[in-house]
């Protein structure tokens, strides 16, 4: 049973998500660029990759909420489907302007010049598959509650 203070387990596992990826990226690019590159791209670009990273966590933090409610529809007969296409797209998406920094260990200029010239767009096209992927993920949550809700009432 939880206690009051207990963080709810989609929530912790958001959290958990967003720092994740936050350690992904800091340490993704340290080890291709150094500490003083990192710390210069994040300063400068914080705006776009802190609400990268939480809209990832939200998404995280809903998908599993809308499993325990397909879980919990399971038990009462309801069957509820819902797909992780749109999370994943957004999660590949969000990551795509970090091709900047490891396309020349790739050996792939080209891609490397595309990225560093859009790389606001790229993170702007991040920002708008996580949007749409916690769109998606939130809207199956509301159907899967208010339909379970209508099955056990």
């Amino acid at each position: 049973m939880a206690t009051a203070t207990a963080v709810p387990r989609p929530a912790g596992f958001g959290v958990t998500a967003f720092g994740a990826l936050l350690a992904i990226y800091f340490g993704a690019l340290t080890l291709v660029s150094g500490w003083s590159f990192t710390w210069e791209q994040f300063s400068e670009f914080w705006f776009y990759i802190v609400p990268l990273a939480a809209g990832f966590g939200l998404q995280v933090a809903l998908f599993l909420k809308l499993r325990e409610v397909v879980s919990r529809a399971k038990q009462t007969g309801t069957v509820v489907a819902a797909s992780g296409a749109t999370s994943t797209a957004a999660m590949i998406s969000c990551c795509a302007h970090y091709l900047t920094n490891v396309a020349p260990v790739l050996g792939a200029t080209g891609l490397v010049a595309f990225a560093a010239q859009f790389q606001v767009e790229l993170f702007w096209i991040g920002l708008a598959f996580n949007a749409a992927g916690i769109a998606f993920v939130g809207t199956k949550l509301y159907k899967a509650s208010k339909e379970h809700a209508h099955c056990v009432a």
